[in-house]
């Protein structure tokens, strides 16, 4: 999360690096420089609390993370039932917010030491890994929604494009976009250095401000506004669909239907913009007004970050938990059930399934124009 690293202090008073602002004590907390009044000990006080507290959150938000990202991949690898093609896009979803939570210890450790001590090789991994899985996660969230939009909307047309391997080859264009719109990261990232040690972020050709400016705005499209609009979209289709097919289908299983699509969308739309909207308002009002660089706000900053990564945590609840499968699976791994007899169970019911279906084809068009078999995630 390469821009996540700074806040630009108005841009009039540019004397200090560009990246990083936002996370180190001002002039005035380290030395009382510049202003002739010795330093305040009260913001003193508190930038010290606030940034123990902030690491610490990194670390808790970092584990509990990986947990469920990890158990999440366990799951999927583990049990061929969970081998579908939406489940292959929560597989590269969780391996992106994996990565995306691997970067944090580095993050948090320079936050507390107030300095970056592994080198210009490892700054350049870290921002390049870091920066390339928060587009990765935000275009798999994307992806997700528009497999969503045809499962529902398309049941029958899309049946040809959402196979395993076609789900494969658009992870792996996923991958291939994050890393060209990741380019600039790859490029200019490196070590800044000042009287209190080197710090880990981007460095700016000149002039650094209309780099810095450009490159808000490209970040705010590309890793926000753009995804947030097609997700938006595709699922505002898929709650007009439910509504019409639902209809035709009887009272019941349009009720059951709606809610579930309604109870999806809200969860990942709220949760998505709940954790990534105060960031790029943070990021976009840098660029375009002023911000007095005080304290409180650095640390508020630092918070919203926070709240970004802990993006990554809640997807194994909403893109795992809501699936009666990924509970069966978590609970077998985390329980220590017997997966034999899972297994039996779900064998026989499969076979019921497919039997129920074979003796009645007019029901089993009905499910899918319904999008009851491809709506659950």
């Amino acid at each position: 999360m390469e821009d996540t690293w700074a806040l630009l202090t108005p841009l009039a008073n540019l004397s200090e690096p560009l990246m990083y602002d936002s996370f180190l004590p001002s002039s005035n907390e380290s030395s009382g420089a510049g202003s002739g009044q010795p330093p305040n000990a009260t913001d003193s006080d508190f930038h010290q609390t606030s940034t123990v507290v902030i690491t610490i959150l990194y670390f808790v938000v970092c584990i509990v993370g990986l947990c469920g990202n990890a158990l999440v991949i366990y799951v999927i690898l583990r049990y061929a039932k969970m081998k579908t093609v939406t489940n292959i896009y929560i597989l590269n979803l969780a391996v992106a917010d994996v990565l995306f939570m691997l970067g944090l210890p580095f993050i948090a450790l320079q936050l507390a030491l107030v300095n970056w001590p592994f080198g210009l090789s490892l700054c350049r991994v870290v921002m390049t890994v870091d920066s390339l899985n928060q587009f990765t996660s935000i275009f798999c969230l994307m992806v997700m929604s528009i497999d969503r939009y045809l499962a529902v909307v398309h049941p029958i047309k899309s049946t040809r494009w959402r196979k395993p391997r076609v789900a494969k080859m658009v992870n792996l264009a996923v991958w291939v976009v994050s890393l060209l719109v990741n380019l600039p990261i790859i490029i200019y990232s490196g070590l800044i250095s000042n009287r209190d040690g080197h710090f880990c972020t981007i460095v700016w050709p000149e002039p650094p401000e209309a780099y810095y400016t450009a490159f808000m705005f490209y970040t705010f499209l590309l890793g926000f506004f753009l995804p947030l609009l097609v997700i938006c979209m595709c699922y505002l289709l898929i709650i007009i669909k439910v509504k019409s097919s639902g209809i035709r289908v009887g009272s019941t299983k349009r009720k059951r239907s709606e809610r579930k699509v309604t109870r999806m969308v809200s969860i990942v739309v709220a949760v998505f913009v709940f954790c990534w909207l105060p960031f790029y308002v943070f990021n976009v009002t840098s660029v375009t007004g002023s911000i007095s660089s005080t304290p409180a706000l650095r640390s508020t900053f630092a918070c919203v970050v926070v709240l970004g990564y802990a993006n990554s945590c809640a997807n194994p609840i909403l893109y795992a938990f809501l699936s009666e499968n990924f509970k069966k699976s978590f609970q077998n791994v985390l329980c220590l059930q017997r997966t034999s007899v899972l297994d039996e169970v779900e064998r026989s019911n499969s076979q019921q399934d497919k039997t129920r279906m074979m003796n009645d084809p007019t029901e089993t068009q009905s499910t899918l124009l319904n999008g009851d078999l491809q709506t659950s995630i």
